[in-house]
């Protein structure tokens, strides 16, 4: 497959592959469902009420489903105009393919997980919109609990597919060889253009609370933590009370988590030393102390809550950070340190310090940031910055809880439009070449599976011109 198959491919799946899948029903032998009614004259008539488009496995898609998810993706704001009835219900078919086989290698996902992430999204929603009315209405549901129980169904069949797409890539790599084979094999008019980039750098204060701030958050973790034990209080309710994370509050704290899930490293030593019904003592990790409770432990994976406190800094204290960052800058201005040499001298980041601060995109690690894919957080940041400009103090809030730090930044490089090179882009290309291998093994494994899966295609939905052979002969 060349790169403009690749390119084409990505966009026509990447604009529906997030969105909801609607229905979970059981698998049924008929092409449609039907309602004997009686009008007012005792004639009775059959009425069809949904079309069966198509059955895999266990799973129906009804003709409606696939309307419902047109429909969810224009509201979403997302482009159809390459998106067809065919594409959509091959995508639909693939997502139960997904579901249905990860069943079978029993790779479940729980009941707690599902609500949490259905509660997550309801609040959004509801931030959004204003109101649990309002979005009740906008999704035509008579009251909370059907939204909930077909958003339950919904995240439930998203979660299954994903869980069985990540276990057929998770030992996919590829080899510096297959990287430049990869590059080679690309004509040399279809090699991608990477747009406008920059190389930024920082150097960053982090104000840290006094002692007796700190003292203070762990006595009231110490009470929780005690009111819980011997006064049979709710974990769950203390965490909507006091917890300081925005990712959990909400949720009465609740985290599904194993040793590969990205937390910190003393969270996650802290929360594999418990044992099930335990409350840990109060620790500290870069974001604030936590008390950890272990609510279910199933194998290598733990149901958890915490209760983060963030101890107050004063306004003293952070004063202070901002005037140090701005001796550090006069001093670079002036000549005494460069900018690389100040970083690793008076930065508080141990992740960029020793690189000069320099910051490494999330996605890819590289050190260069498409202005066109940037973050728009760090973008507002240094969109006004000339070359060789240091900006002034910055304050940055910190999205997961824990303290605010301030920083001045810094405009390292920059890198026009250009056509792919082998030696400047090559985590770029690897990660092109990557993402083909793992389009290969998941078309093999879905050709394989489709063999071997019960699977049925409405008859008026089989002149589609599916990517794969949904069809049997």
């Amino acid at each position: 497959m060349n790169l403009k198959s690749m390119k084409k491919m990505n966009r026509n799946l990447l604009s529906i592959m997030f969105f909801a899948i609607i229905g979970t029903l059981h698998a049924q032998d008929t092409d449609q469902a039907v309602l004997t009614k009686t009008d007012s004259t005792s004639n009775t008539k059959r009425v069809k009420l949904d079309g069966i488009a198509a059955v895999i496995g266990d799973y129906v898609i009804l003709d409606s489903d696939i309307e419902k998810t047109l429909i969810d993706l224009k509201s979403q704001g997302a482009s159809t105009q390459d998106i067809t009835k065919c594409s959509l219900l091959g995508k639909l078919m693939e997502d139960r393919l997904y579901a249905h086989q990860a069943v079978q290698d029993s790779l479940l996902v729980s009941d707690d997980q599902v609500n949490a992430q259905s509660d997550a999204q309801i609040q959004q929603l509801v931030s959004q919109v204003g109101s649990m009315q309002k979005v009740l209405k906008f999704y035509k549901k008579p009251d909370v609990e059907s939204f909930r129980t077909e958003l339950f169904e919904i995240n439930k069949l998203r979660m299954l597919s994903e869980k069985m797409q990540g276990k057929i890539v998770e030992e996919i790599e590829v080899t510096p060889e297959e990287v430049r084979q990869f590059f080679n094999k690309i004509p040399e008019d279809e090699r991608p253009v990477f747009g406008s980039e920059l190389e930024i750098a920082q150097i960053v204060k982090q104000p840290e609370a006094p002692e007796e701030e700190k003292q203070k958050v762990i006595d009231r973790l110490k009470q929780i933590k005690q009111d819980v034990e011997e006064n049979d209080a709710s974990f769950n309710v203390k965490a909507i009370l006091y917890s300081q994370d925005p990712g959990s509050k909400s949720k009465g704290g609740f985290y599904s988590m194993t040793r590969e899930t990205p937390f910190v490293k003393e969270f996650k030593d802290v929360a594999f030393s418990l044992q099930e019904g335990e409350i840990s003592e109060p620790f500290e990790t870069d974001f604030g102390y936590h008390i950890i409770y272990i609510e279910k432990i199933r194998g290598q994976e733990l149901d958890l809550r915490h209760i983060l406190i963030i101890p107050e800094i004063p306004k003293s204290t952070m004063e202070k950070a901002v005037a140090e960052l701005d001796t550090i800058r006069q001093q670079i201005l002036d000549g005494k340190y460069d900018f690389a040499d100040a970083a690793l001298n008076f930065s508080d980041e141990k992740e960029t310090k020793f690189d000069g601060g320099l910051l490494r995109n999330p996605i890819n690690f590289d050190s260069r940031f498409e202005l066109t894919k940037m973050d728009p957080a760090l973008y507002n940041q240094v969109r006004n910055l000339k070359d060789e400009e240091i900006s002034r103090p910055i304050k940055e809030e910190n999205q997961r809880g824990g303290p605010p730090k301030f920083k001045i930044m810094k405009i390292s490089n920059r890198f026009d439009e250009h056509k792919a090179d082998f030696a400047k882009d090559y985590l770029k290309i690897q990660e092109l070449a990557l993402r083909e291998k793992q389009f290969e093994a998941i078309k093999e494994w879905m050709n394989e599976h489709i063999e071997d899966t019960y699977i049925h295609v409405n008859d008026q939905n089989k002149d589609c011109n599916f990517a794969n052979n949904w069809v049997k002969e």
